[in-house]
């Protein structure tokens, strides 16, 4: 049905129509194509916080399970820093933190144990083996992505990390804009 969805309700009048001519066509609907009172709408709907979003189960175990799966990207030497020690400080949170509904551990727990998980049934996992291996393995993981950066930016890494993370959890683009202005101008100091 075009004018409601069963999670988050009627869709509005303008916007409704828009997507309704749109489709008769089989085209998407692209935002910037819409009329300025369908734009309206459309953003009023998207970010309404008095709007009622019902979530099933099932979509709240995807939900745990999209968070893990975010564990993979720690090998990718080409996630950036920051999503890489977000998630490393998501792994090794304060144990007080781990029963709250979206923790690592919770995570864990729920989808290797919910018959709605998207991976076949595992029993309980052990949280401290996983972090276990993934202690192991981060030197290295983080080394190929500092690896990537200009030698003066992975000093600056290496010397003095809580320094970069505390600029990074300000401005999580921080480090490519300073290694763009340092490509631009050059170092001043060489």
């Amino acid at each position: 049905m075009l004018n409601a969805s069963p999670c988050i309700g009627k869709l509005p009048p303008a916007f409704a129509q828009a997507v309704r001519v749109q489709a008769i066509g089989r085209q998407p609907v692209l935002f910037e194509h819409l009329a300025p009172e369908a734009k309206t709408a459309a953003l009023q709907y998207v970010f309404d916080d008095e709007a009622p979003v019902e979530w099933s189960e099932e979509d709240v175990v995807l939900l745990h399970w999209r968070l893990l799966q975010q564990l993979a990207d720690l090998s990718d030497p080409d996630t950036p820093l920051d999503e890489k020690i977000d998630t490393l400080r998501w792994v090794f949170t304060d144990p007080k933190c781990e029963r709250q509904p979206f923790s690592f551990v919770n995570c864990l727990r729920v989808v290797a144990l919910s018959p709605l998980s998207p991976v076949p049934y595992m029993g309980p996992i052990d949280a401290d083996s996983i972090r276990d291996w993934i202690r192991h393995h981060v030197r290295e993981w983080l080394t190929t992505t500092i690896a990537r950066y200009p030698s003066w930016a992975a000093e600056a890494v290496l010397e003095n990390p809580c320094w970069i993370e505390s600029r990074l959890a300000k401005n999580p683009q921080w480090i490519n804009e300073e290694i763009k202005k340092h490509t631009v101008q050059g170092d001043l100091f060489v």
